[in-house]
């Protein structure tokens, strides 16, 4: 369990809520972090769940992070699709660059 006050086990019961979580092509981001509150989180809240998202310590959550990012979530969860990670990526990516930075 990994935990910088905030661990992802401690949205296990909001996560609980989403329909069908292990079907595939069955994520959907947006209710995802409605789900898990990360909207009514802090920025500071926000900044751990990233540097926990952030595997490699790199600054930027890759393509490849997000894959597994229902797992951290739930122990019932998947890999997330290709199809489903792009999306993913494309909503966090501001810039284009293909990755998620922490602002």
């Amino acid at each position: 369990r990994v935990c910088v006050d905030i661990c992802f086990s401690d949205f296990s019961e909001q996560f609980s809520g989403l329909s069908s979580p292990i079907a595939a092509e069955s994520f959907n981001y947006k209710k995802f972090f409605e789900m898990v509150g990360l909207k009514k989180k802090s920025p500071e809240d926000v900044k751990k769940v990233f540097h926990i998202l952030d595997k490699d310590r790199s600054g930027f959550i890759e393509e490849e992070e997000l894959k597994f990012v229902l797992k951290g979530f739930t122990p019932d969860g998947r890999d997330l699709s290709d199809k489903e990670t792009k999306a993913l990526l494309a909503a966090g990516d501001k810039d284009g660059d293909g990755k998620i930075g922490a602002d």
